[in-house]
């Protein structure tokens, strides 16, 4: 394989960006009372969804007039219809330090680029990666503690192993793991800490310029290598869209990955009756995943920018205004689902589909990987761990966060 230069740390080597999480996500447990409050105003409100949840407001949006939408049926149609709902609204803040990524797109880049990146996220794709890749990250994690009997789930596993995994695929040198993780994490940063996470997205985009010519010269059997040969009609991926995509991949696919599986350990755990019907029929394994995502899906907003002055459901929306897209508001509307605020693996789900993903022409590119990761970690736990439960001399767990959710930690105690 070709040499890569070096990763370069912060010039301030001593910065952690993991400690930022807390104000760039906020810390809520129970985000749901304020979002449940709102949404008997209306399916669409006049406002911003951070302020009302009483945590630092995005200071690369300025002063313009944010609108927070709420019901099922209205976030789907701003999903849908990224022509009037669009994704420019992401260049403000994501797009200073990721760039050119497909989520700051819209049509026609959008469909011509996602289309060549699609090939490599195909389900058969994905399905390989399971074997080769996924599963050799989880063993290894698990081999650290599953012989003393107990554990933390977040801090001992779901914290890394899909971190692990991103590591693997790009085949990142060993030397440069640490660094990376602490870059791509600064550049979710920039809302409330600009320059740090302008100087994470420099020296990434410098690091990968470098990875991608080295792969290119010598390539191999992983992911850099595979979307830098990728084509659709002739058509490769440019090098900033390649670059901005790499850059965007430890947060869009590891830390989501990781804020999901910890939702789903621990929905499960604190509903021991479930745990124990996955654990008999693991066919359940999917319905568990999908109501997790429902429940407290990692992603609690996201983002669009209104291209001209629209109408939804009959609140008039100036040009120009921001709208705060709330899954996960949708995912908990009564209009929808019963008892929402249940998580229930048995619940019916026949014509109504979450939206933790999103959906229409921005649904998540990954979703087919996360559930590959989310599956195989849940089933090795019930494989390796005989008797999960959660230990009642730990404190118990705490989903928290108001833009995104986890736990900080899940102690547990098993069989060995």
């Amino acid at each position: 394989m070709s040499h890569i230069s070096q990763i370069v740390d912060f010039d301030d080597p001593v910065y952690d960006p993991f400690m930022e999480d807390a104000l760039v996500f906020g810390d809520l447990i129970n985000p749901y009372q304020i979002i449940s409050d709102l949404r008997q105003q209306g399916q669409v409100v006049k406002g911003d969804y951070r302020l009302a949840c009483g945590i630092y407001p995005d200071i690369t949006m300025g002063d313009r007039q944010h609108y927070m939408v709420l019901g099922y049926d209205a976030v789907a149609e701003v999903f849908a219809k990224p022509d009037l709902y669009s994704n420019y609204a992401y260049s403000f803040n994501l797009g200073i330090s990721f760039g050119q990524s497909i989520s700051v797109m819209d049509a026609p880049d959008h469909t011509r680029y996602r289309r060549i990146f699609q090939k490599a996220f195909l389900p058969g794709a994905v399905a390989k990666w399971g074997e080769t890749i996924v599963d050799p990250a989880v063993s290894a994690l698990m081999d650290r503690f599953i012989h003393q009997g107990h554990a933390d789930l977040v801090q001992d596993f779901t914290l890394y192993y899909p971190f692990h995994i991103i590591y693997r695929q790009l085949n990142l040198p060993e030397r440069d793991v640490a660094i990376f993780h602490k870059l791509a994490i600064a550049q979710t940063a920039t809302a409330i800490d600009p320059s740090h996470g302008m100087e994470a997205s420099r020296k990434l985009g410098d690091y990968f310029a470098s990875m991608i010519a080295a792969r290119r010269a010598d390539p191999g059997d992983d992911l850099v290598s595979t979307l830098v040969q990728t084509e659709v009609d002739g058509e490769y991926l440019p090098e900033d869209v390649l670059i901005s995509f790499f850059r965007q991949l430890i947060n869009a696919a590891g830390d989501t990955t990781y804020r999901g599986t910890s939702v789903l350990l621990t929905a499960l755990l604190q509903n021991p009756e479930q745990l124990d019907a996955v654990r008999v029929d693991r066919a359940l394994i999917g319905p568990a995943i999908e109501e997790a995502l429902r429940w407290d899906g990692p992603v609690l907003a996201a983002t669009r920018y209104a291209k001209n002055a629209v109408t939804l459901c009959g609140v008039d929306i100036p040009a120009g205004s921001i709208l705060d897209v709330l899954s996960g508001s949708a995912n908990r509307d009564p209009a929808r689902f019963s008892d929402p605020d249940r998580y229930d693996i048995f619940r019916d789900r026949t014509g109504v589909k979450h939206l933790a993903f999103a959906a229409g022409p921005h649904v998540c590119l990954g979703q087919h990987l996360a559930r590959v990761e989310m599956t195989r970690a849940l089933n090795a736990i019930l494989d390796k761990l005989p008797d999960l439960r959660l230990d009642t001399d730990k404190p118990a767990p705490e989903i928290r966060g108001t833009m995104m959710r986890v736990p900080k930690h899940l102690f547990v105690c098993f069989d060995h």
